[in-house]
């Protein structure tokens, strides 16, 4: 028996002590179904380090399958980072549990990280919920068989949330994709992205088309507003561009130009968002600087395509 002492164990680990610790190939390895957690390889570069001067200090967490592979319940950042390094097998406990109980686990086990994506949140919140009603049994995680609300109370409560705030992340799972996307990013804050969630696939389909328009996300107003007209069937993609027209007291006006027009202005070295905008200001500093006036230079501008009225344009989306 091998004895762990690292430090990093939470609290459903901590008999990891007391458990076999087994190496097991990394191609036997498979992700979680479903797995609501991102893997990202930039974020590992910590992680590579520790485990090329120190090895991996914490086991992974599995439980077998029928065809003699192994799923991961805990460690998917740490099965990466071994792939990234070239190692080939990796230090695991076997626990043979039922898919609930591996999906209490899994969740337990990154719920409490320091960056949590909304959407991340939400699915995983999705998941430990449909599990704890499904389990519907007593067992040393649950302590009895649980009413759906008693279930998103102890959920809230293990999460350090409410059970209020556990279902509004949940619903964050009937966005679309994209606009889930935008909720990950802070394009769409979590108040509005919740009023959002209401609409159905088509008009949240057409919502994106409208935000693409104008550059700019709802207000939780204006998302309150669409989420009411959508539960009376009045929500179209016309009174979604009414909305979004309206000026918002906080709005800030975005400028949007598309990269095909200012491509052959740029540097090769010049490729994102971010370092197209630094270059734009970097020429408008220098434009101030020496005094330069843009407007009265003759310099013709050929668009690519003739500027279209705002109803032609939305008629074409």
């Amino acid at each position: 028996m091998i004895k762990n002492n690292s430090p990093n164990l939470n609290e459903n680990d901590s008999k990891i002590d007391l458990e076999q610790i087994t190496e097991i190939g990394i191609d036997k390895l498979k992700n979680f179904e479903k797995h609501p957690f991102k893997v990202i390889d930039e974020t590992l570069e910590e992680l590579t380090t520790s485990i090329t001067e120190n090895g991996i200090t914490t086991p992974l967490i599995v439980r077998p399958l029928k065809d003699g592979n192994y799923e991961i319940v805990s460690g998917h950042r740490r099965k990466r980072a071994c792939e990234l390094l070239g190692i080939t097998k990796a230090p695991c406990i076997v626990r043979n549990i039922s898919r609930d109980e591996a999906i209490i686990q899994m969740v337990d086990s990154n719920i409490q990280r320091e960056e949590v994506l909304p959407s991340e949140r939400a699915f995983a919140y999705k998941m430990k919920l449909d599990a704890m009603k499904h389990q519907g049994k007593t067992s040393n995680q649950l302590g009895g068989k649980l009413s759906e609300n008693e279930s998103a109370y102890k959920l809230g409560k293990e999460a350090g949330e409410s059970a209020t705030q556990v279902r509004r992340y949940i619903r964050l799972t009937f966005l679309i994709p994209e606009l889930l996307e935008m909720v990950d990013t802070k394009r769409i804050a979590f108040n509005p992205a919740y009023e959002l969630s209401f609409l159905s696939e088509s008009e949240q389909k057409m919502l994106l088309n409208v935000i693409d328009f104008y550059g700019q996300t709802p207000s939780v107003e204006q998302a309150r507003e669409m989420k009411n007209l959508s539960q009376n069937y009045q929500l179209n993609e016309d009174t979604i561009d009414d909305i979004m027209s309206e000026e918002k007291g906080n709005q800030i006006p975005k400028i949007n130009i598309p990269y095909t027009r200012v491509q052959k202005f740029l540097p090769r070295n010049v490729v994102t968002p971010k370092e197209v905008e630094t270059f734009f200001i970097k020429c408008a500093i220098v434009c101030k600087e020496r005094g330069i006036n843009v407007e009265k230079l003759d310099i013709k501008i050929d668009y690519d395509e003739p500027q279209k009225s705002k109803n032609k344009d939305r008629d074409s989306r």
